[in-house]
C-alpha cells in the first residue's frame, strides 16, 4: 500500500494560496533524487492551504492515487515517464479537459519535459506549480488510444548520448516548445530521456517503404524508400510531417505538410513514440488534438 503524508501550510503565511493539492511522487523519482523530491515537497507545502503527498510503490497505486484526487489539483513529482504515465492515465478516464497537470521535473530523464517548458530544477518547478499559470497544449491521439506529447520517430533509432544534463536542484532556464526545434533535433531530445520497453529489432534504422497520407493526400508512397518519418503536434491542431527519403549520392530534400491527420502504412514497422518504442504495426493514424490537455508552466 502506498504511504501518504498529509501537510497543510501555516495559517501565519499570508502568502500561501488556496489550493489543496495532490502531490504523486513517482518511485523512481524517490529513489535517484530524494533531495529534489524533498525540496519539491518542502516549498509545495508551504505555498499551499493544504497539501497531500502521497508515494505509490509502481504504477498501480500511481494510478489510483491520481484517480482519487477528487478536487484536488494533481502535482506529479517524476521523470518523463511519470509525466506520461499520468496524461495517459487521464486520457483512458477521459479526465484531460477538465484537468490542469502540474509536474516537477525530477529524475535523469527529463528532455520531454524540458521540451514543454517546465523548469528543471526542484525550486523552480514547485514555484512554478504555486505561480504559474495553466497552459492548454496539442498532443496526438493514435487509433490505438495511445497518446503522443512529443515525437514519433519511425523508424526508432535509438541515440545513446544525452544532449544535455540535468542541471539539479537550481535549475535552468526552460526550453522553448518543440515546434520551434527542428524536428530531428526534438526527436533526439526524447528518444534519449529513457530507455525504450520494447528493443529495437535488428536492422530497424535501415530503409523503408511505407505511404504517408496527411488528411487523405500522399506525401510519399510505397514506391519511395525513405530513411525517416517523424510526426510531432504543432500549433493550432495540426500534427507536422517531416519525411525524408531515401538519397543516394546528393542529399535528398525532406518533404513537409501540416494537417489533423497522419496515415503510415506500408510493411510492419516499429515507431517511437515520445520515448516509448511501439509496434510492429501495418498501419497506424494519428489525430491532432487542440488543446487537448492542460499544463502549468511559469507565468509570462
Amino acid at each position: 500500500m502506498a504511504e501518504v503524508a498529509t501537510s497543510a501550510s501555516s495559517s501565519a503565511n499570508p502568502s500561501a494560496r488556496s489550493d489543496q493539492l495532490l502531490v504523486v511522487v513517482d518511485p523512481a523519482a524517490r529513489r535517484l533524487d530524494g533531495e529534489s523530491v524533498r525540496i519539491a515537497k518542502d516549498v509545495l507545502s508551504a505555498g499551499a492551504a493544504h497539501t497531500k503527498v502521497c508515494l505509490p510503490d509502481g504504477p498501480e497505486e500511481f494510478a489510483r492515487a491520481l484517480g482519487r484526487r477528487g478536487s484536488r489539483r494533481p502535482v506529479v513529482v517524476g521523470d518523463d515517464s511519470a509525466l506520461l504515465r499520468a496524461v495517459a492515465l487521464l486520457h483512458r478516464r477521459r479526465e484531460l479537459a477538465g484537468c490542469a497537470l502540474s509536474v516537477v521535473p525530477v529524475g535523469s530523464a527529463l528532455g520531454l519535459a524540458r521540451s514543454l517548458g517546465l523548469p528543471t530544477g526542484a525550486v523552480a518547478a514547485a514555484r512554478a506549480v504555486l505561480d504559474g499559470a495553466e497552459r492548454r497544449l496539442d498532443l496526438l491521439v493514435d487509433d490505438s488510444d495511445g497518446v503522443v506529447l512529443g515525437a514519433v520517430g519511425i523508424p526508432p533509432v535509438p541515440v545513446p548520448a544525452r544532449e544535455d544534463a540535468d542541471p539539479g536542484p537550481g535549475g535552468g532556464p526552460a526550453a522553448l516548445r518543440p515546434w520551434l526545434r527542428t524536428c530531428q533535433s526534438l526527436v533526439r531530445t526524447l528518444a534519449s530521456s529513457r530507455p525504450a520497453r520494447t528493443a529495437v529489432a535488428p536492422g530497424a534504422a535501415g530503409p523503408a517503404r511505407l505511404r504517408v497520407e496527411v488528411d487523405g493526400v500522399t506525401l510519399v508512397d510505397l514506391d519511395q524508400p525513405v530513411e525517416a518519418v517523424t510526426v510531432m503536434p504543432g500549433a493550432g491542431g495540426v500534427a507536422v510531417v517531416e519525411v525524408r527519403p531515401l538519397s543516394v549520392g546528393a542529399q535528398a530534400s525532406p518533404l513537409t505538410a501540416s494537417g489533423r491527420t497522419v496515415t503510415v502504412s506500408g510493411a510492419h514497422f516499429r515507431y517511437r513514440a515520445d520515448a516509448v518504442v511501439c509496434g510492429p504495426v501495418g498501419t497506424r493514424t494519428w489525430v491532432a488534438r487542440e488543446g487537448a490537455w492542460g499544463l502549468t508552466l511559469p507565468a509570462g
